[in-house]
């Protein structure tokens, strides 16, 4: 029975340190991590907003499709004319 007391106590104890030190190091350690996601959407911005400075006014056009506007694609089939009849 003494041993079972004794390793109660002991349990209690250390639940206690570590809670009591989780209070203390927990809001550090999600500080440290705020600030560094903060940091990160702060460089992402000056680097939007810096680029965006220098493009002013040109335009950049990488690949231009080519049209199919007069041609029907095999997957549509041909197309029947029909006339309603009332």
């Amino acid at each position: 029975m003494p041993e079972l007391l004794s390793f109660l106590i002991t349990a209690i104890l250390v639940l206690y340190i570590i809670r009591s030190l989780a209070r203390i190091f927990l809001p550090m350690l999600f500080q440290g991590v705020i600030n560094k996601a903060q940091q990160q959407q702060n460089q992402q911005q000056n680097y939007r907003t810096n680029n965006s400075n220098n493009s002013t006014g040109k335009i950049k056009v990488d690949y231009i499709p080519k049209s199919n506007k007069g041609t029907v694609p095999d997957s549509e089939g041909e197309f029947v004319d029909y006339e309603e009849i009332k």
